[in-house]
């Protein structure tokens, strides 16, 4: 029988929670030649939904523009609940701000690059992400001190 003060670190689900896509320029846009410039923002996200349960989610806005007129922009967020239970409080940050994300991306991309081709669009594959880099600079920020740059 397992001891009940076991650590625990268990996936319960992993789900596409938001998803949008819109051409706000269509059709006239879709015949520029010019190529347009693509604008990629990510966040991370981490709630407690229960007793030992956490929703962590990563949100991806990719907005590709030509001259001051946007193509398309697909805001996507998705999110896992994550069981996690008996670990000291020290590891909570680092597990769901850098293990549950590491796991949840690779949904966000697929799911962007699909959207993007399914729109009639190259897909646009997003770079992989140094999860622990970014995480580390969030902490130096909320800390006040100089953050590293994060590379992708």
């Amino acid at each position: 029988m397992a001891d009940n003060q076991d650590p625990v670190f268990q996936i319960q689900r992993v789900y596409l929670k938001d998803l949008s896509l819109e051409q706000p320029n269509s059709p006239a846009i879709l015949l520029e030649q010019t190529a347009p410039t693509v604008d990629i923002q990510l966040g991370v996200d981490a709630q407690p939904v229960n007793d030992g349960i956490f929703e962590v989610s990563v949100s991806a806005t990719v907005q590709t523009k030509i001259g001051d007129k946007t193509v398309f922009l697909v805001e996507a967020k998705q999110a896992g609940i994550f069981e996690i239970r008996n670990l000291p409080e020290d590891q909570m940050g680092p597990i769901l701000g850098i293990a549950c994300p590491q796991i949840v991306y690779p949904y966000l991309r697929g799911n962007v690059a699909d959207t993007v081709q399914r729109a009639g669009f190259p897909p646009v594959h997003l770079a992989e992400i140094n999860f622990q880099a970014m995480f580390e600079q969030q902490q130096a920020q909320a800390a006040g001190q100089a953050a590293p740059a994060v590379t992708q």
